[in-house]
């Protein structure tokens, strides 16, 4: 492990991963006035550790229910964003003093940092099952606030191909959108201004700590980003009066990658069903009744998306799925595809038989499929010698179906990938389910009735 950080001076705390043994949340403030919110955390006796967020044009409140409502996401927001900070020692002690949670509020956490980390933990050689214990004191069980009025959805925008079906999914219903998303990516920001609609554009600034701890020898890895964002937008629906908040997850994201010797570790959890049906749940109960938590396209596969993107053509030139443009440090691409990760190879091959080979190739600069390097990749996700890469990809099943579909086609069939998997791979594998078996709707979903009726015809297979 590398040195230490230099004692504080105020304290004399110094980080020291294995030594640390209390992980704290201090406090947690909202400035109506400016739409900063504070969180702030502290390893024993260090450094406050204080991360910010800017609600921009913050509308003034007078209303005590929506106050109290403002009042408790806030507070969830801080335990939520909180995995970030504690993954850096995960030590054996919690410390809430910035409010008292009950057994429910406790459950929804563990149930989060646990899952959430899943991956983290797998990296890193660790067990979280029951290391992770969050002090409930508070004995009753507040109800809902309930809220009246309503501004419309807030819906979360990513850049990407989800979030844009589910705008135009929406608009076609007739539901009335704010799109929003956290930080500040400049391709995320330009998606947003194509969509032509309002748009809130949240900033986040980690505690700059973190980035030195993790320089010098701190635990690293994925975190549920979905969950600390989901959270971050139900207080900005809360604070802007939206009563739904709305995300792009498909039923593809319940699926994990199965490890041999380990089981399923979901590089995605937070995206799936457990994550979707436990925090929307409480959200109604415990924060806001009138504001409901959902993702859209629950009910599809990545393949059902990818078709239903196909029919759209404003976003070809302006969207992006390849989470390299998204890292918080390092390089990014120089274009909007790398053109080298699990998202750039499955994303390429979710849209291929929807997609008219030229505007395909396009989009992306270049053939993915017909480039043998990239075999590796592609034998990852049909996980065909290999488990599903830790990304945000469809299930094994779609991705063997899309090659078989592929290789039926006779504009892509000659392609090396495509005539690799269908003389090399496909005849060792089992029955593959057909693309068309893929597009329909199916499973558990938090879509409000009204509006699950006015979409349904436009995800019709």
């Amino acid at each position: 492990m590398s040195d230490p950080l230099p004692d504080d001076p105020k304290t004399g705390w110094r980080f020291d991963r294995d030594a640390i043994g209390t992980f704290r949340f201090l406090r947690a403030d909202y400035d109506p006035d400016s739409g900063v919110v504070r969180l702030v955390y502290a390893f024993d006796e260090g450094p406050e550790l204080v991360e910010t967020l800017r609600i921009p044009d913050p509308p003034r409140i007078v209303d005590p229910a929506r106050i109290e409502a403002i009042e408790r996401a806030l507070h969830l927001l801080h335990l939520i964003a909180g995995i970030s900070y504690f993954k850096a020692a995960v030590p054996e002690r919690i410390s809430i003093e910035s409010t008292v949670i009950d057994v429910e509020t406790a459950a929804l956490l563990t149930l989060i940092y646990e899952n959430g980390l899943g991956e983290f933990a797998y990296r890193n050689g660790l067990s979280l099952r029951g290391r992770i214990r969050f002090p409930v004191e508070a004995s009753d069980r507040p109800e809902a606030v309930a809220l009246a009025g309503s501004a419309g959805s807030l819906v979360a925008i990513g850049g990407g191909k989800d979030s844009l079906v589910s705008i135009e999914a929406l608009r076609t219903a007739g539901v009335a959108q704010t799109v929003a998303w956290i930080g500040s990516s400049g391709l995320i920001a330009e998606c947003a201004r194509r969509t032509g609609l309002p748009t809130l554009a949240i900033e986040r600034r980690l505690a700059p700590e973190l980035f030195e701890f993790n320089r010098l020898g701190a635990c690293n890895g994925h975190i549920p980003v979905t969950a600390v964002n989901s959270a971050i937008l139900v207080l900005a629906a809360l604070i802007h009066g939206h009563d739904q908040v709305v995300f792009s997850n498909e039923r593809s994201a319940s699926y994990g990658s199965l490890i041999p010797g380990t089981g399923e570790v979901n590089h995605q959890w937070s995206k799936g069903w457990s994550f979707e049906r436990a925090f929307g749940e409480y959200v109604e109960t415990r924060i806001a009744s009138g504001l409901c938590y959902y993702s859209l396209l629950r009910p599809l596969t990545e393949l059902a998306v990818a078709r239903a993107f196909a029919r759209l053509d404003r976003y070809d030139m302006h969207f992006s799925s390849c989470n390299r443009n998204f890292h918080i440090l390092g390089e990014r691409p120089t274009a909007r595809w790398c053109g080298q990760c699990p998202k750039c190879r499955f994303v390429f091959l979710a849209l291929a038989p929807f997609m008219p080979k030229p505007r395909l190739t396009a989009i992306f600069g270049r053939n993915l499929l017909d480039e043998p390097s990239q075999a590796a990749g592609y034998d990852a996700l049909i996980e065909f010698g290999e488990h599903k890469p830790f990304e945000c990809v469809g299930e094994g099943r779609e991705s063997r179906a899309a090659f078989a579909a592929l290789a039926a086609s006779s504009a892509w069939r000659e392609d090396a990938l495509v005539a690799r998997f269908a003389r090399e791979i496909a005849p060792r594998l089992g029955p593959i389910a057909s693309v068309t078996e893929l597009l329909h709707p199916d499973g558990e979903q938090r879509i409000p009735e009204p509006i699950r009726e006015r979409i349904d015809a436009y995800f019709r297979p």
